[in-house]
């Protein structure tokens, strides 16, 4: 893998992993919404990783016929509804309770929230020092042809 594509491939990481870092704090802000646009609690949302496919070039298809890998870096490919079950709350006063006093709330644990959001800043940083690996590389790289 060149430099260039080792830099491409964690800039991929950082984008997935600013994205996953918004979902997770959009998922903390909704941690006690009981109403939504489509109707009952919120749901907690999770984003999808796969591995990024570099495009069909000439240099592309010429490594993967010599054995090596094609795939660089990671991309998003949707955020979908987690289906566990909604957390029900004893609560007859709270306006959405239904006849039994229940309340349905959003199935987000704000414990899981903070250990995925500290996962992911591990991975965002482990990006940045790919990237700042590949840059004091190339400065070596010049330094050599002085």
């Amino acid at each position: 893998m060149a430099m260039f594509g080792a830099i491409d491939s964690a800039a991929s990481g950082l984008t997935a992993e600013r994205l996953r870092m918004d979902v997770i704090s959009n998922n903390i802000a909704n941690a006690n919404t009981t109403r939504t646009v489509e109707g009952g609690p919120y749901r907690r949302e999770l984003v999808v990783f796969e591995p990024r496919s570099a495009e069909n070039s000439f240099a592309n298809v010429l490594s993967s016929q010599m054995g090596q890998g094609q795939e660089q870096g990671v991309r998003v490919t949707g955020i979908t509804k987690d289906t566990s079950p909604l957390r029900r709350v004893y609560d007859p006063s709270h306006p959405d309770a239904d006849a039994t006093g229940y309340v349905a709330m959003p199935n987000v644990n704000v414990v899981t929230e903070m250990v995925d959001m500290i996962t992911a800043s591990r991975s965002y940083e482990a990006n940045v020092t790919v990237i700042n690996s590949a840059k004091a590389m190339a400065a070596k790289a010049l330094d050599i042809g002085k």
